[in-house]
């Protein structure tokens, strides 16, 4: 019996080796290598050449609107309730408002927002919500230009891509097996779509992407000394570092090499400049999210909120979708100048003064500090 096995198991092994070889279906997909570091090391980009192309193609950029003249009346002058962009001409104003519609909301239209009865109601959510967005995307423009987003910028359909709630936005998690019978699972082994469906801790955007006062060593695995000069980190904390490392790179489309060497990973003055900027996204995204999002917790209805009734929130995702460069790099702010600056003091919704956006905590486009994450 044992030997009608073998001689059955041989056949289809050899079976199958002709297929691949031979069979339609079995050859190898043209591939598409970039080289992303330094020869020898393995720092390379590889795709498909139709998974390039399908990437490319879900990341065009919308054309923008025909200019607007910058003269005549101001859009406060001619509307009421302008707060945002009073200053920009009834035109400027108008044709902005037009291509917000179609970022955002082109199948509900200009009523997702504005109350049919009264357009210069503040009534609906959505326009709260929407005024403070405007604030977001011109600080993010603004105060991020240099060290994040640089000339290409961002607009509302960088995130919304036609749907009024941008597909890649994450809630609070709670941590099952809180109660007295079930054991608690430290937020892990469960298959999570957030870190590659893997074992690892399902909360990291909590621990990493929430608070701009994050210690700057929590995302690190090894130490920065020679010999240890305080307490080790436990394994969750490194097994939580591993997971937002999968996440970033499933929200880029790329791999660990896009950003660190593989001789030594923890290396800055051997990393790429892509390094550096994933350093600032991370704590671009803290900002957005402690003062621009977490703020409208009371702007929004209850059935928008999460579980533990906290705001949507930004991950890398939110912005790149899947692209290394969100819409392939195109310079989408050129066309819109009035969101590349703020046209007012982006106080919160409570009135109380602004933190000022940090971001010089780190020499830009120089990776020489290995005490950085």
């Amino acid at each position: 019996m044992k030997t009608i096995l073998a001689v059955v198991g041989g056949a289809l092994a050899l079976f199958l080796t002709i297929a691949m070889f031979g069979g339609a279906g079995w050859t190898h997909p043209p591939m598409a290598a970039k080289q992303t570091g330094f020869r020898g090391t393995g720092m390379d980009l590889i795709r498909t050449r139709s998974g390039n192309a399908a990437l490319a193609a879900a990341n065009v950029a919308p054309a923008p609107a025909d200019p607007a003249e910058a003269g005549g009346e101001k859009a406060s002058a001619v509307y009421e309730n302008v707060q945002v962009l009073g200053d920009l001409s009834a035109e400027q104003f108008n044709r902005l408002m037009v291509s917000i519609t179609e970022w955002v909301a082109p199948q509900q239209g200009c009523t997702y927002c504005h109350s049919t009865e009264n357009m210069a109601s503040d009534e609906l959510y959505q326009k709260r919500v929407a005024r403070r967005m405007l604030q977001m995307t011109q600080t993010i423009n603004a105060s991020w230009k240099e060290n994040h987003v640089h000339e290409a910028g961002v607009t509302c359909y960088t995130c919304h891509r036609g749907n009024p709630v941008p597909a890649n936005i994450w809630f609070d998690r709670p941590i099952q097996g809180e109660g007295r019978f079930i054991p608690r699972n430290n937020s892990q082994n469960v298959a999570s779509a957030e870190v590659g469906n893997t074992s690892l801790p399902y909360d990291v955007y909590q621990a990493f992407y929430q608070h701009k006062d994050t210690p700057e060593d929590a995302v690190r695995v090894n130490a920065t000394t020679v010999l240890p000069e305080t307490k080790g980190k436990p394994i969750q904390d490194a097994e939580k570092t591993f997971a937002i490392m999968i996440s970033m790179s499933q929200s880029l489309g790329v791999n660990c090499t896009f950003c660190h060497n593989t001789r030594s990973v923890a290396q800055w003055d051997t990393s790429t400049p892509n390094r550096v900027h994933a350093w600032y996204g991370i704590r671009m995204v803290r900002d957005l999210n402690q003062d621009f999002m977490e703020p409208l917790t009371s702007t929004f209805p209850r059935n928008r909120l999460g579980a533990m009734g906290d705001v949507p929130k930004i991950n890398c995702a939110t912005c790149h979708n899947g692209a290394n460069k969100p819409l392939n790099g195109a310079n989408v702010i050129g066309p819109y100048p009035e969101l590349a600056n703020p046209t007012i003091e982006a106080s919160l919704p409570t009135g109380e003064a602004k933190d000022p956006i940090p971001g010089t905590t780190m020499p830009a486009l120089k990776p020489s500090k290995p005490s950085k994450p």
